[in-house]
């Protein structure tokens, strides 16, 4: 038997306002996007939900084939700012390139600047940095240069959302999405990296500095190499060094200008 069209936009409301596939949907919820009782829902379906499924599929929407809205949203929100940049970033755009709707963008996120904060934290070495910081104490330089690897790969990551975001920076600072980001990352970074700066200071293994001196000495002159990077390779006769023998380079140069014999 046909499935109503009613019954089938009310599974799919359902799964992005749940943000699951429509198979993972229960019954009584799409029943109650429906208006309907259950026992209603199951009658009108024929007693399967495996025909609503299949009618779900025909509209061209696998019930069972999308990720997670969460997951979803990530990446098109990060494929839209590394394209167009941070003035392409509203929900509705990436609602349409996640292929859900905007209410299920609120309900895993909760608004627009949560969401830019999940795609920063995904796409920038945050974790990494944080990860590679929070262990016991390693060996000086072979950590500064693992940090010098993780801010490389970040930059050269695809879709380049990095590189868009510190251009908006440098356009417009006092935007206030961007000050929203610098205003939640820029405590987790004293609390990781300045808290390891920190401790390498207490230690007598680096020199006595302002830590965001210091952590703008080791990050800035390797973030513009890195930045400048793609346009660089395209010069005639310009030879840049490999990524890991440029990293090996600042690390180098880090550690003279700021480590204590």
């Amino acid at each position: 038997m046909p499935i109503p069209r009613d019954l089938v936009q009310a599974a799919l409301r359902a799964a992005d306002r749940l943000g699951k596939d429509v198979a993972d949907v229960p019954v009584q919820a799409i029943a109650q996007e429906a208006g309907v009782s259950r026992s209603t829902l199951l009658r009108r379906i024929g007693g399967s939900r495996e025909a609503l499924d299949e009618a779900v599929r025909a509209t061209g929407v696998d019930p069972g084939g999308q990720r997670p809205v969460r997951e979803r949203a990530i990446e098109a929100g990060a494929h839209l700012i590394g394209e167009h940049g941070l003035a392409a970033f509203t929900l509705e755009l990436v609602a349409s390139s996640a292929q859900c709707s905007v209410h299920s963008l609120y309900g895993a996120f909760g608004g627009r600047d949560e969401l830019l904060r999940a795609i920063f934290e995904t796409y920038s070495p945050i974790l990494d940095v944080e990860k590679a910081v929070a262990g016991p104490p390693a060996d000086l330089r072979e950590t500064v240069g693992h940090l010098y690897l993780l801010l490389a790969e970040a930059l050269a990551r695809r879709p380049r959302v990095m590189p868009a975001m510190l251009a908006e920076a440098l356009a417009r600072p006092h935007d206030p999405a961007l000050q929203g980001l610098l205003h939640h990352f820029a405590p987790r970074m004293l609390a990781g990296l300045g808290r390891w700066l920190a401790g390498e200071m207490a230690a007598g293994r680096i020199r006595a500095l302002p830590l965001p001196l210091l952590i703008q000495q080791m990050i800035a002159p390797a973030l513009i190499h890195f930045l400048s990077r793609p346009a660089a390779g395209q010069v005639p006769g310009l030879d840049l060094p490999g990524v890991e023998e440029a990293c090996a380079m600042f690390a180098e140069s880090f550690l003279r200008a700021v480590a204590v014999p």
